[in-house]
C-alpha cells in the first residue's frame, strides 16, 4: 500500500512539473530555467531532475502531452467524416492552427530535440485510416504515407512566429503543401529506411 502510495504521489507530482512547463512556456517564452518550472509547480528542483532527468526531458513531456491532449482528438475526430479528404486537410490545418498557437512550447521543444516528425507520427496515427479512405476516394495520391502527414505539419510550422499572431505563414503554406496531396501520375521518391528527427532549420517552433 505505501509503494502505491508512492507511485501515485510520483504520477501526481509529474503530472503538476509537466503542466506547470506548458503553462510557464505559453507566459512567458522558450528560455525559461528547469529551475523556474519547478518553481511553478510547487515542487523542489531535485524531485524535478530526479523524475526528468533535465530540463531538455521536460520539455519533451510537455511537448508530447501538449500534443496528445490538443493535437489527437483532432485528428480522432476526423475517422468518422463523410469527406475523407476534407477530414484530413481539417484535421492537419487544425493541428497547425493548435501547436503554432504555443510558440514557447514549440521553440523549446526544437531546442530540446523534441521536434521530430516520428513524435508527430505517433500521435498522427489514427489518420492512416482517414488517408486510405482518402485514396480509395481518389481524393489524395496513393503513395502518400502517415509519416509524409506528419512531414506536412513539421514543415508547415517552420514557418511560424510571433510576429505572426494570426498564423497567416502556417496557413499559406501548409495550403501549398496540401495542394502536393492531389492525385498525380508522378510517384514520390522513396523515403528514408532510417527514421530521424527533423530538427534542422526552424522546424516546429519557426522564427524566435
Amino acid at each position: 500500500m505505501h509503494e502505491q502510495r508512492q507511485r501515485a504521489d510520483a504520477l501526481r507530482n509529474a503530472d503538476r512539473i509537466v503542466r506547470a512547463a506548458i503553462a510557464i512556456l505559453r507566459e512567458r517564452g522558450p528560455e525559461v530555467s528547469l529551475d523556474e518550472i519547478a518553481r511553478q509547480a510547487g515542487i523542489g528542483s531535485a524531485t524535478v531532475y530526479r523524475r526528468f532527468g533535465d530540463r531538455d526531458g521536460v520539455i519533451r513531456a510537455a511537448f508530447e502531452t501538449y500534443f496528445a491532449e490538443e493535437v489527437e482528438p483532432l485528428v480522432l475526430a476526423a475517422r468518422d467524416a463523410a469527406d475523407p479528404g476534407g477530414a484530413l486537410a481539417g484535421a492537419l490545418t487544425a493541428a497547425v492552427d493548435t501547436l503554432a498557437a504555443h510558440h514557447g512550447l514549440l521553440k523549446a521543444a526544437r531546442q530540446s530535440g523534441a521536434s521530430t516528425v516520428d513524435i508527430a507520427a505517433r500521435f498522427m496515427g489514427p489518420l492512416g485510416t482517414v488517408l486510405v479512405r482518402a485514396q480509395q476516394a481518389g481524393q489524395v495520391r496513393g503513395d502518400l504515407v502517415v509519416r509524409d502527414l506528419a512531414a506536412i505539419v513539421v514543415m508547415a510550422l517552420a514557418t511560424a512566429h510571433p510576429r505572426d499572431p494570426a498564423h497567416h505563414d502556417p496557413r499559406r503554406y501548409l495550403a501549398l503543401l496540401l495542394s502536393g496531396l492531389r492525385p498525380s501520375d508522378d510517384g514520390l521518391p522513396a523515403p528514408s529506411s532510417a527514421e530521424g528527427p527533423v530538427t534542422s532549420g526552424r522546424s516546429w517552433a519557426g522564427g524566435t
